[in-house]
């Protein structure tokens, strides 16, 4: 398999506590995510991954980088488990997770990643529901991504 550079964005809100896939949306999103790690590491010693949690507690309350790309897989595992629930529901007319902060965080982490060579991919799990997003950031934020060929 190719080398790769991979961030994983996880959505931590209050909405992934709900109990609609078992035993809850968090841990359902840790499985997945926990497959994708071993996929990427496994397939090449060289590839790294990196986590996002995209709701912080605190004055900020955006994204936080709880692991840059590594290929530890321990330190990459222990940041998927310990990925605590915080954030409100809803903030001030705005949703749970900021993706658009979120994807940029990623994207810098990324730029900054120690071997520049290997394809960059970005895996974002929403699990909460988007009301307040316009369509228009999205198509601007995928139109950067093209653009640096993430």
């Amino acid at each position: 398999m190719p080398l790769e550079s991979c961030m994983i964005l996880l959505d931590n809100s209050e909405f992934m506590r709900n109990g609609d896939y078992i035993p809850t949306r968090l841990e359902a999103q840790s499985d997945a995510a926990n497959m994708i790690v071993n996929q990427k590491t496994q397939s090449n010693p060289e590839s790294t991954v990196g986590v996002i949690a995209m709701s912080s507690s605190g004055p900020s309350s955006g994204a936080e980088l709880l692991v840059s790309p590594t290929d530890d897989l321990g330190k990459i595992l222990s940041a998927l488990h310990g990925v605590p629930l915080c954030g409100e529901m809803v903030r001030n007319g705005k949703d749970a997770v900021d993706i658009a902060a979120s994807v940029q965080v990623a994207t810098l982490a990324l730029k900054h990643r120690r071997n520049k060579n290997g394809a960059q991919r970005i895996v974002l799990f929403v699990g909460s529901p988007l009301t307040c997003a316009e369509a228009r950031g999205f198509i601007k934020a995928g139109e950067k991504l093209q653009k640096k060929k993430v």
